[in-house]
């Protein structure tokens, strides 16, 4: 299957209703009507996809386009099949948001790491060496990056259709261009390019009414994720001003990455001396079989059934294993969400983290049992939405992915993700001696990155509004 698109998130737009969900905060229900819908619904499985970057050279035309989309936003959850057929999103980089006319006093308002843009704070989120910006796919990155739009659809022929009504609406407007393609896809399998069903342990969203699969983890505030409406603190966060525009929206992290699938392989065979040795420790290090089995509830041996039931393939915490002989803590899945381990029970500090992470496939799969690198580029988009950038995806890039502190292995980086130079090691509790994996190489190269800022349909209506310069 062939990949090129940015971030695939559905819409919600006036008509779908209000929230008014137990659990939403007395008084001030979800505006669901009004937000984009793909931070909050789960998309369709399996799917294909397409992210298409835009620049905008009148601001004029930027604006029309933004007219032009707004009919195909259709109301409605992600898990409603909309007319289209597919679901489609807008967001915006900070230069997006300037150059279509902004006025400054309200682009200064926005987070400072939004204004800064991804490539600006590389050094610090670990994407330095082969990951750093002077090496990422043009024009990821550059200041020629104005507008992210997302198409997300059941099969391929429908999206083509979807995304030429799309590519229509802008081909008509001589102002703006699209410069960047990414095919995407899911599998039926869930699988990514390492092997691993993805997709698993997602936060509900309190106020939306989507059950949690996580009897220890309750709704986390819808404000963690949407602006406009109180966070994990009880506050709010900053909402960018005008409130027209902030309310309802959210930050989108959007990045490419390229998967070494043959190098973790290869990696995995060197260190074993059985198919079920090798299993198990990539097992190890991701925390899950690759069915998506926990390993907390599946410690000896993959069990499919387990992987297959959402209703129990994401309901466990780690107090049963502080010591990691099931799960290591340094494992990728406990990582980047440590559930009750930090504290016995669901630390707040760990909901403050919290994101919601949309990952997609682009590029062949390696067929199974090839070692050796084939030269194809592989990989996946990840797409995390949050209110808050740096205490979310920043801290979990930085202090949990990146570093060991937390877990008392100061020296060691995440074993899948971890912006390692191939020094580092990974640790495996087991009696009566710890196993030590040596000299881990990186599995995954960034290829680029931005911010972006989803508004709500409202905003969308603003900003179409603005007037000339």
């Amino acid at each position: 299957m062939n990949p090129p698109t940015p971030a695939s998130i559905t819409s919600a737009s006036p008509g779908a209703g209000t929230a008014e969900t137990t659990g939403a905060p007395a008084g001030l229900p979800l505006e669901i009507d009004d937000i984009q819908g793909g931070a909050l619904y789960e998309r369709p499985s399996p799917y294909v996809g397409t992210y298409l970057l835009l620049q905008i050279h009148e601001a004029a035309d930027g604006r029309e386009l933004i007219r032009r989309l707004l009919p195909l936003l259709e109301p409605g959850p992600a898990s409603a099949a909309p007319r289209s057929g597919a679901w489609l999103t807008v967001a915006f980089t900070y230069e997006g948001l300037r150059v279509l006319g902004v006025p400054q006093e309200s682009l200064d308002s926005f987070a400072p790491e939004f204004r800064e843009g991804m490539a600006a704070r590389a050094a610090e989120l670990g994407d330095v060496g082969a990951s750093s910006p002077e090496h990422w796919e043009k024009p990821l990155g550059t200041r020629d990056v104005h507008v992210a739009l997302a198409a997300l659809a059941p099969d391929a022929a429908t999206l083509e259709t979807v995304v030429a009504r799309a590519r229509h609406a802008q081909e008509e407007i001589p102002g703006v261009e699209v410069i960047w393609r990414q095919d995407c896809y899911q599998l039926p399998t869930g699988r990514t390019s390492f092997g691993f069903k993805d997709g698993i342990g997602q936060p509900a969203v309190e106020g939306v009414g989507t059950p949690t699969t996580n009897r220890g983890e309750p709704p986390i505030k819808a404000g963690e994720f949407i602006l406009g409406y109180p966070d994990e603190t009880g506050g709010l966060a900053p909402v960018p001003t005008p409130e027209v525009l902030g309310r309802n929206g959210t930050y989108i992290v959007f990045r490419k990455l390229h998967t070494r699938v043959a190098a973790y392989r290869q990696y995995l065979r060197d260190k074993a001396t059985t198919r079920e040795e090798e299993a198990l420790l990539g097992a190890k290090m991701v925390g899950r079989w690759q069915s998506g089995a926990p390993l907390v509830l599946s410690p000896d041996e993959d069990d499919p059934g387990l992987g297959r039931d959402a209703g129990r393939n994401n309901d466990f915490g780690y107090t049963s294993d502080l010591r990691g002989f099931k799960c290591p803590a340094g494992a990728h899945a406990r990582r980047a969400n440590p559930r009750d381990s930090l504290e016995h029970e669901m630390s707040v500090d760990v909901r403050l983290h919290r994101m919601i992470r949309r990952g997609t496939s682009y590029g062949p799969m390696l067929p199974d049992g090839v070692l050796e690198d084939d030269g194809e580029d592989r990989g996946i988009i990840f797409v995390f939405a949050g209110a808050h950038l740096k205490r979310q995806f920043e801290f979990v890039k930085t202090q949990w992915l990146n570093d060991g502190i937390f877990i008392g292995a100061p020296a060691e980086k995440d074993p899948l993700v971890g912006a390692t130079d191939g020094s580092g090691a990974f640790t495996i509790p087991q009696h009566p001696i710890r196993r030590r994996l040596p000299d881990v190489p990186p599995f995954v190269v960034t290829r680029g990155g931005e911010y972006c800022f989803a508004p709500g349909l409202r905003a969308l209506r603003w900003l179409s509004e603005l007037p000339e310069g």
